[in-house]
């Protein structure tokens, strides 16, 4: 199927606010592609977005989308999941939006496996509220609310993912975004809990503040620090230092909530029918 991203935009809603050189475009991009490659018809998807520059996709695709507070967009999408288990729910976020206000929403949903598809747009910074540090945000590197450099640790989302239960994890960058198109939609069939992260460039926000202050030395950067799975076993400790990598890191089934809350009503039914 020959699908453009102008075919699920609603072009009447721009322009876009997103800053020049800003990668969410890019990402947005792969999403629209991979939802289409993976057959969905517009009114089987739910997109739900929380606040951030990441959350203003809802405001421009032409699905069902809904915005709803920060860092609360995953416990909107588990009501309207258990509501509505026949639609594919996407949540589109942010690293402050996703890991930070709404960390434990993370947590939570990565332990109850509910199948929704999560993509979180990591640009290391609160890019539209203010240029704040993130959990995200790297040791060391400047925001608004770290004007001598960062001094706490950032965290391995991805990690993070996988210790709460996550079933579905996997990784790629704006600049490597066939990669990343490929991962969202196996996101999309996987049944279970899907979280993909997607580093993306912040240049007015993050670059400018540390020394990268166009779009193309951003996307320089994550074209050099980024090392695919399949590449990083074959290197040493000392080459991997102070990089990341990128690829699919857990592709695995278990009890997934939306099936066991059904099996569970019919469970109830049955013993209060023999009641």
């Amino acid at each position: 199927m020959s699908v453009h991203a102008q075919d699920y935009l609603r072009m009447k809603k721009m322009p876009h606010i997103w800053c020049p050189g800003c990668g969410t475009g890019i990402v947005l991009g792969a999403i629209l592609r991979a939802i289409a490659s993976a057959g969905y018809e517009r009114d089987e998807v739910m997109v739900i977005t929380g606040i951030g520059c990441s959350a203003r996709t809802n405001a421009i695709i032409d699905f069902n989308t809904f915005q709803t507070t920060h860092g609360r967009a995953l416990s909107f999408a588990t009501g309207f999941k258990l509501a509505r288990p026949e639609m594919k729910v996407i949540v589109i976020t942010g690293d402050g939006d996703g890991s930070g206000i709404g960390g434990n929403h993370l947590i939570q949903t990565c332990r109850r496996n509910i199948d929704l598809t999560m993509i979180l747009i990591n640009n290391s910074i609160y890019g539209m509220t203010g240029g704040q540090y993130s959990p995200l945000t790297p040791a060391g590197k400047y925001a608004t609310t770290s004007p001598y450099g960062m001094i706490e640790s950032s965290f391995d989302v991805c990690k993070l993912v996988e210790g709460a239960g996550a079933t579905y994890i996997a990784r790629a960058t704006a600049y490597h975004v066939v990669l990343l198109e490929q991962l969202i939609a196996k996101g999309l069939k996987h049944t279970g809990f899907s979280f993909i992260e997607a580093i993306s460039q912040c240049p007015i926000g993050f670059g400018r503040r540390n020394n990268m202050k166009t779009a193309t030395a951003m996307l320089q950067w994550q074209k050099d620090n980024a090392v695919n799975l399949k590449a990083a076993t074959a290197m040493s400790p000392d080459k991997l230092a102070g990089r990341f990598l990128i690829g699919e890191f857990v592709d695995k089934k278990a009890p997934e909530l939306v099936e066991s809350y059904g099996a569970l009503i019919k469970t109830a039914q049955k013993r209060g029918a023999q009641q």
